[in-house]
């Protein structure tokens, strides 16, 4: 097989399991229902990825792939903290609406293999891009331009506010009453109420 003939097909699974894992969760998901869904033998799958266990770590590896490079670009910019804030959570909600899987999967992998979550965050998230935040926040800070606020708590908060929505998806449609499609609205609509929360809660009048 060539190489470009095992990308893909190494592709093909990718994207089928992303769909299944979404649809099914980790636990819910068979390997032979993906290997259906990407159009190949399950012998080809297990070919490539030997459980669903490391099918699951590349299709999590492959989605922080996806939104580490979103997230430093929005902190290395140059523009104000508050359209830092904007721009964030604009792309998160965006990104964890569309690959629903993966918060519930962090927390899961946090309590079973801590190591594979470690890796993945160490390759694609540079410490310094924290730091670079904390300067910016301290300057503002020292400024009278917003309240004394660390940069670990001001990303604790913004990443709570986007995320519970998304996880408590199928609880919230029935505690609010809505369709998926009213509550699909209703997280986009965050993408602006969350930025405003933070910023309003954080600045100087």
């Amino acid at each position: 097989m060539t190489k470009l003939a095992k990308h893909k097909t190494e592709s093909l699974i990718l994207d089928a399991a992303k769909d299944i894992f979404q649809q099914k969760g980790m636990d819910g998901a068979r390997m032979q229902e993906i290997a259906d869904k990407a159009g190949i033998n399950k012998a080809m799958l297990h070919y490539y990825y030997r459980s669903k266990q490391k099918l699951f770590e590349a299709v999590f590896k492959s989605a922080i792939t996806l939104i580490a490079p979103k997230v430093i670009d929005v902190i290395n910019t140059d523009a104000h903290l508050f359209d830092k804030i904007r721009n964030f959570t604009d792309k998160y909600i965006t990104f964890i609406n569309k690959h629903s899987y993966i918060p519930l999967f962090i927390i899961n992998e946090l309590r079973r293999n801590p190591d594979v979550l470690k890796t993945a965050i160490d390759t694609n998230f540079d410490t310094s891009v924290r730091e670079k935040l904390q300067r910016e926040i301290d300057d503002l800070i020292a400024k009278k331009e917003i309240k004394k606020i660390d940069s670990e708590h001001l990303f604790l908060d913004v990443i709570s506010l986007c995320v519970f929505p998304v996880i408590a998806k199928p609880l919230m449609t029935k505690i609010l009453d809505k369709t998926n499609k009213e509550y699909h609205e209703i997280i986009n609509q965050r993408k602006k109420y969350v930025a405003d929360f933070i910023i309003n809660t954080i600045k100087l009048k």
